[in-house]
């Protein structure tokens, strides 16, 4: 059993449990294989938009990040698999500063993840999970929650068929993760079609799907990123599903995993 989106005590957004903490509580799940995939540095001449500035790991960390999990990974080489990995932002505007990144410490990763988090509208950027008033915000930049989401797939699909090297990653995050605020923030035009164009897009360019566990437990969410429908629709076109909990604390490891086990049982 594997998961394969966990974050670290590097983030500057999550808990500071320590790596032991994570790996202890994987092993006491029962997982045989773990990849921490801690956001990546950002761009160099990208601004963070986020209040603190905190969306990911200074560039400053990243050398200590990588040679922390590969201590670990020989550590607990007889007791679980762990994979060095990063989970690396998709930024319209920034493909090139993306490219020579990945082309810098690709050889040095075992795992990695593409994410959008970032949306860009008239050279402004706005990070869509930050926050229910940060939503508003941009909801009303945008507006409307339609405008919002197509810019989220439009970007996402660019995402999924970007040349960004060959050190690209072979897995896309939380391919809904648009849908975090979906309780307060509906989305009255149907999506589906954009998520569908995406996975044919997924399946052409062979990517596996990141099966995110932590939609279930966001209370304006309340569902795992993507959808089961989205994933029996991924199980058709034999897109590999990769169970990811998005853990940023030992305790959220393993959450959705029981949405995931019931779907498969279901196919």
């Amino acid at each position: 059993m594997k998961d394969g989106h966990i974050h670290t005590p590097f983030c500057p957004h999550g808990s500071k449990d320590s790596f032991e903490q994570y790996i202890e509580r994987a092993i006491e799940l029962g997982y045989t294989e773990i990849s921490f995939t801690e956001h990546a540095p950002l761009p160099p001449t990208f601004t963070d938009p986020t209040p603190d500035q905190d969306s990911a790991m200074k560039m400053s960390d990243l050398d200590n990040y990588l040679f922390t999990v590969n201590e670990l990974k020989k550590r607990y080489a007889n007791d679980i698999a762990v994979n060095v990995g990063l989970e690396i932002d998709f930024i319209i505007g920034y493909e090139d500063e993306t490219a020579r990144l990945l082309e810098e410490i690709g050889p040095y990763l075992d795992d990695s993840i593409l994410s959008v988090h970032f949306l860009n509208f008239n050279n402004e950027y706005f990070c869509l999970d930050y926050s229910p008033e940060m939503f508003a915000k941009i909801i009303h930049t945008f507006g409307s929650v339609t405008s919002v989401y197509e810019t989220y797939y439009n970007t996402l699909r660019r995402a999924v068929t970007a040349n960004l090297g060959r050190y690209k990653p072979k897995r896309i995050g939380h391919i809904t993760l648009i849908h975090k605020f979906q309780k307060k923030f509906p989305c009255l035009k149907p999506t589906n079609d954009h998520i569908i164009h995406i996975l044919d897009e997924m399946k052409k360019h062979d990517l596996e799907i990141d099966y995110n566990g932590a939609g279930v437990n966001k209370p304006l969410c309340r569902e795992p990123y993507p959808p089961d429908w989205v994933i029996k629709e991924a199980m058709k076109r034999d897109i590999r599903i990769v169970y990811g909990s998005d853990a940023h604390s030992a305790k959220d490891l393993h959450q959705g995993i029981d949405r995931m086990m019931k779907e498969a049982l279901s196919i």
